[in-house]
C-alpha cells in the first residue's frame, strides 16, 4: 500500500508542476523532452550506468515492451494535443481519465483478477465521479469521436504496460523497463522538437527538471504498487485519489472554485475508495 500512496503522491506532484509551469512556459515540447532526459538519468542511475543492456533472461522482451510503451507515450501526447483543438479540454480530459476501463477490463480479462462485488461498485463509482468532476455546460460538441476513443484506449494502455512487464517480464528488470520506455519518449520528443524547429529557454528547462523528478518515481512506484495489489484494484484507487490530490491543490494553492456537482463527485471518489480497499 506504501507504494501505491507514493505512486500517488508522485502523480500529483507530476500535474501540479504541469498546472505551475503555464504561466512560465512556451507551452511546447521542450520542457517534456528535459523531462524525459531527467527520467532516462535517474532510471540508468537505478539501474546501474553499467548494466543498462544486461545478457539477462528475458532482456529481450523488456527491451521491445520498453520501446512500444515509449512510443505510447508519445502518441498519447499527440493525441490530447489533437483532441484538445478538435473536441476541447473538458471531454479531452474525461476520456483520458476514462483510461482506468481498459485497465480493469484487461486485469479481468487477461491477468484473471476478479473483484469483489463491492470493489466492482467501487470502480463504477469512479467512473461516475470522473464524469461528474470534469464535466462542464456549454462545452463544445464533439467534433473527432475517433479521436476520444483513440485518447481513451492510449491513456488506459500507458499504465497496463507496466501490469503486463510485472506479469510477463523479469521483475529484476523493471528498471531496465523503465530505462527503456522513458528513453524511447526520450527520443521521439527531441526528434518532434528538431522536425517542428520549436525552441525553448531556461524555463523549459527548469519546469522539465522538476517535472521529471517526480515523474519518474510515479511510474516506478507504480510498477513496485502493482506487484503489491491486483491491478484490478491499483488503477482505479492511483487514477481517482490522483483526482482528489490535484482537485484539492487547485481549491488551496490555486484558489480554484469547485461547483457543487464537483464537491459530490469528490465525495463520490471518498466512498469508491474505501469500497475499492476494503
Amino acid at each position: 500500500m506504501l507504494n501505491l500512496l507514493l505512486a500517488i503522491a508522485s502523480s500529483s506532484l507530476v500535474s501540479i508542476v504541469m498546472r505551475t509551469s503555464e504561466k512560465y512556459t512556451k507551452g511546447n515540447h521542450g520542457m517534456l523532452a528535459v523531462n524525459y532526459v531527467i527520467c532516462v538519468i535517474m532510471a540508468a542511475f537505478y539501474t546501474g550506468f553499467w548494466n543498462l543492456f544486461p545478457k539477462a533472461e528475458g532482456i529481450g522482451f523488456t527491451l521491445g515492451l520498453g520501446t512500444c510503451t515509449g512510443i505510447l507515450y508519445l502518441v498519447g501526447l499527440l493525441l490530447v494535443q489533437l483532441n484538445i483543438q478538435k473536441n476541447g479540454v473538458v471531454l479531452s480530459s474525461i476520456f483520458q481519465k476514462l483510461g482506468l476501463i481498459v485497465q480493469v477490463l484487461i486485469s479481468i480479462i487477461f491477468f484473471n483478477e476478479q473483484p469483489q462485488l463491492i470493489q466492482v461498485l467501487g470502480i463504477i463509482i469512479c467512473l461516475v465521479a470522473v464524469v461528474m468532476i470534469n464535466f462542464e455546460k456549454g462545452q463544445r460538441a464533439v467534433q473527432f469521436k475517433l479521436g476520444l476513443f483513440l485518447i481513451l484506449l492510449s491513456s488506459g494502455f500507458c499504465d497496463v504496460m507496466s501490469k503486463i512487464h510485472e506479469e510477463m517480464g523479469n521483475p529484476a528488470l523493471a528498471d531496465h523497463f523503465l530505462f527503456y520506455t522513458f528513453g524511447v519518449a526520450m527520443i521521439l520528443c527531441i526528434a518532434l522538437i528538431i522536425v517542428k524547429k520549436e525552441l525553448f529557454g531556461w524555463k523549459d528547462i527548469l519546469f522539465g527538471i522538476l517535472l521529471g523528478i517526480p515523474n519518474y518515481f510515479s511510474a516506478s512506484f507504480l510498477l513496485k504498487a502493482l506487484n503489491d495489489i491486483a491491478a484490478v484494484i491499483v488503477f482505479p484507487t492511483f487514477s481517482v485519489a490522483t483526482v482528489v490530490v490535484i482537485s484539492m491543490t487547485g481549491l488551496l494553492v490555486f484558489k480554484e472554485k469547485l461547483s457543487k456537482k464537483q464537491w459530490i463527485g469528490m465525495g463520490l471518489i471518498l466512498v469508491a475508495l474505501v469500497f475499492l480497499n476494503i
